[in-house]
């Protein structure tokens, strides 16, 4: 399970950039005004082999007792409370301030790990100007700089020191290879624990006609056919504009973690409200996560003919990406098409840990290069060699040759379906990387 980090402090200290900076992306607003960010924001960090999930909150006023301060101090404690870890951030120019005083005195009766980080210090010496920093009890504090990377990776080393173990790797090799972790994923109330309570055959979980009934996400043991499972109910994730119950937001990162450890990822879809933009966004992070996914469509048996053709082609338009995975037409309720849904799901995770011996995936890729050529890049022609599996789950083929960084996305996507056919992968991610020879004498060349 990837460890949490929360960032938390005044407004207008820099988390936003600090964020930015944990993630290599641009997803939280950045600009010199105070109180800009206001929702918790989430996002996925890397640093060497260690991965983890960032928490960006806006500006902290523990004790806020009405308006959007209010609701936004709410939001923080939430964020704090499901963090392995808290950044305390403070502003190193402009001072200690009585804010300060009082989220570090809400930091330490928590009990918290917690690692006080001094932003915008680029320039200053870590003596005197840092000192005052001291006075809130947290322990030593650590100069950075977000906005110019300055103290970026001994600080994440700090953070994740205690929570990464040194026995990591065995923890993962003690997992049961024969246990499919199966997480059930979707927008609230599209029917994920009726579902389950299904195959189940008990009320197992509470199912009810109300968004937001799961919580947390659930874990059940389940055994058909001689195989074992482990069902995931995870709790639906909507859009941030109508996740207004701060509970409800403290499931997202844990419904975020259940996709990301499972096997494979159910994505379930409500027939009577067809594949929204949410659905596309949940179906984008699964891809992303690198899941073996199946897509079935639930409460079939509600709609309609005319409804029945618009669910088909909102789905070839709206998930277009998903098109390697296999698609189920259901009813929980009343039991219609959930067998073959369970071959499919089979299915799904052999391609994801499907074997593909180096001489077959060298001979396809030279068939490949011989039916089509890639196409020229100014000078220079790419030349494809040979190819070997790099990983599985998703499954990696790393191809080696000569200037392939000028073969073009068309070109994998071409390559992709050949692999796909020959090695049946229905349901899993495929991912192809390319790895170009370097020239000995390229130095030479250019002196």
């Amino acid at each position: 399970m990837k460890p949490v980090i929360a960032l938390v402090g005044r407004p207008n200290v820099g988390k936003s950039t600090l964020f930015n900076r944990l993630t290599k992306t641009r997803d939280a607003i950045v600009a010199d005004y105070a109180g800009l960010t206001r929702d918790r924001h989430y996002g996925n960090g890397k640093q060497g082999e260690h991965e983890f999930i960032v928490i960006d909150t806006g500006g902290f006023e523990p004790d806020a007792t009405s308006g959007i301060y209010k609701e936004m101090a709410k939001q923080t404690r939430q964020a704090v409370a499901e963090a392995d870890v808290v950044m305390f951030v403070v502003d190193a120019r402009a001072g200690l301030s009585a804010q300060d005083h009082e989220i570090g005195k809400y930091l330490r009766k928590l009990g918290k790990p917690c690692v006080l980080v001094a932003n915008k210090s680029e320039g200053m010496t870590a003596g005197a100007q840092l000192v005052e920093f001291f006075e809130l009890g947290l322990g030593e504090v650590f100069p950075i700089s977000a906005a110019h990377g300055q103290g970026i990776k001994p600080l994440v080393d700090l953070a994740l020191g205690p929570l990464v173990s040194p026995d990591e790797g065995v923890e993962e090799a003690e997992v049961d290879p024969g246990v499919i972790k199966l997480a059930v994923a979707g927008r609230p109330n599209v029917g994920k624990s009726t579902l389950i309570n299904t195959w189940l055959g008990e009320e197992r979980l509470v199912a009810f006609d109300l968004p937001g009934t799961t919580r947390d996400a659930i874990s059940v043991p389940f055994e058909r056919k001689g195989q074992r499972f482990e069902l995931i109910d995870t709790a639906g994730l909507r859009r941030k504009g109508q996740v207004f119950e701060a509970i409800e937001k403290f499931s997202v990162v844990k419904t975020l973690q259940a996709i990301e450890s499972a096997s494979v990822v159910l994505l379930l879809i409500d027939a009577t409200q067809g594949v929204t933009d949410q659905d596309a966004h949940i179906a984008g992070f699964i891809l992303e996560s690198g899941r073996a996914v199946v897509v079935a469509i639930n409460k079939w048996d509600a709609v309609d003919e005319y409804a029945r053709e618009l669910v088909k082609r909102s789905i070839e338009t709206r998930l277009g990406f998903l098109k390697f995975a296999a698609q189920h037409l259901i009813s929980a309720q009343k039991r219609q098409g959930l067998g073959p849904l369970w071959d499919s799901i089979a299915q799904a995770h052999k391609a994801a840990n499907c074997k593909m011996s180096t001489p077959v995936l060298t001979r396809l890729l030279l068939e490949a290069v011989q039916f089509q050529t890639p196409k020229k890049s100014g000078m220079y022609r790419p030349k494809l060699r040979y190819a070997h599996q790099g990983g599985m789950n998703p499954p990696i083929i790393i191809i080696h040759g000569n200037s392939l960084e000028h073969v073009t996305d068309a070109y994998k996507r071409f390559l992709e379906g050949r692999f796909r056919k020959e090695f049946n992968l229905v349901g899993t991610p495929l991912r192809i990387q390319m790895k170009s020879s370097q020239n000995p004498y390229s130095d030479k060349d250019d002196k």
